[in-house]
C-alpha cells in the first residue's frame, strides 16, 4: 500500500529534484539579500561577516567529526561486528530483516548518532548477505533509526543548553537533561517512534518480499 503511494513522488524527486548544492548557492544568495535589503548592511561588510563566521565553524565541525570517527571505530570493533552478525541470523524473511535493522538502528542512534550511521549500514549488509530483501528499503529502513537521536543520549540542544555557560544561558538559564532527554514526554514519543518506524517500514516492503 505505502510502496503504491509513495511511487508518484519518488518519480516526482528524480525528475526534479535538483543536485543539493544548488540549494546551498540558492539559500547562500537569499541570506546575503536578505542582509543587505533588510538588515541594510553593505555587500562588503556581508562578505566580511560570512568569511570570519566560517572559520567559526571549525571547531563545531571538529566535534562532529570525532563524533562519526567514534562512532564508526566502535561499531567496526569485533565485538560490535559479531553480535551484528549474530542478530542478522534471527532474521528469516524480508519483513523480518526491514523489523529488526529498523530496530537496531533505533537503538544505535538513540544511544550516538555517529554510532547508529555506522552501525545501521553494517547492519544492513550482514542482513543483506543471509536474507532476500529488497536491498533499497533495506538502507532506508537502516538510516530511518535516526530519527530518534536527537531525543537520545547525544542530542546536541539538550546537551548544550545543560552546559554551564552555554551560548543562551542569558536568556534560558541551565536546563538539565531530566527536563529533556530524560522527561516523560520525551521518552514517550521515542518509545511511540520504536512502534511506529518499523511498522511503517514493514508497511513500505513490497508486497513480493513481504511474509
Amino acid at each position: 500500500m505505502l510502496n503504491a503511494a509513495a511511487k508518484p513522488f519518488v518519480k516526482l524527486v528524480e525528475r526534479y529534484l535538483p543536485d543539493p548544492y544548488i540549494f546551498v548557492l540558492l539559500l547562500s544568495l537569499l541570506v546575503f539579500a536578505a542582509a543587505v535589503f533588510v538588515q541594510q548592511q553593505s555587500p562588503l561588510q556581508v562578505l566580511q561577516y560570512w568569511g570570519d563566521g566560517f572559520w567559526g565553524l571549525l571547531s563545531f565541525s571538529m566535534q562532529m567529526l570525532l563524533v562519526l570517527v567514534t562512532g564508526f571505530m566502535l561499531a567496526s570493533t569485533p565485538l560490535v561486528t559479531g553480535l551484528l552478525n549474530r542478530l542478522a541470523g534471527l532474521a528469516k524473511t524480508a519483513g523480518q530483516a526491514i523489523v529488526l535493522v529498523t530496530v537496531i538502528s533505533l537503538i544505535a542512534s538513540w544511544l550516538n548518532w555517529g554510532f547508529g550511521l555506522v552501525v545501521g549500514a553494517l547492519f544492513a549488509k550482514a542482513l543483506a548477505r543471509r536474507v532476500k530483501v529488497d536491498y533499497r528499503l533495506l538502507v532506508a529502513s537502516a538510516y530511518s533509526g535516526f530519527i530518534v537521536w536527537h531525543g537520545g543520549l547525544a542530542g546536541s540542544i539538550p546537551l548544550t543548553i545543560a552546559t554551564p555557560g552555554h551560548f543562551s544561558s542569558a536568556q534560558i538559564g541551565i536546563i538539565p537533561t531530566s527536563d529533556t532527554i530524560f522527561a516523560s514526554f520525551n521518552l514517550l514519543l521515542v518509545a511511540l517512534l520504536f512502534i511506529a518506524v518499523p511498522l511503517v517500514n514493514y508497511l513500505a516492503n513490497p508486497h513480493e518480499w513481504r511474509r
